[in-house]
């Protein structure tokens, strides 16, 4: 699976994906902010609207890094549409 992502959303979704085992409902509510770069953890907000402290390896954070920083749009999600950035659906993460 890794090796079919192509575009630098795809394979930061799919790390951080892979890397946390998030449910993409999760995902698609984090912002940027949530991003604890120095131990590579996210507080996500989870079944019964329940905070847990997810972690992302090396891997993850290079290519969340990587992804970020192309970004031209001030949005404060961690992933966004490509074009007309906003916050993913839960439909969009899908067929990613």
């Amino acid at each position: 699976m890794r090796e079919a992502c192509f575009t630098s959303t795809e394979k930061a979704l799919f790390e951080f994906m892979f890397s946390t085992g998030c449910r993409i409902g999760e995902i698609v509510s984090l912002d940027k902010n949530c991003i604890n770069w120095s131990n590579r953890s996210v507080i996500v907000l989870g079944k019964g609207d329940k905070e847990r402290e997810v972690y992302f390896n090396i891997r993850c954070e290079i290519w969340l890094k990587r992804y970020l920083d192309l970004r031209q749009d001030k949005d404060p999600e961690i992933f966004v549409t490509e074009r007309h950035p906003h916050r993913m659906s839960i439909g969009q993460i899908s067929t990613t």
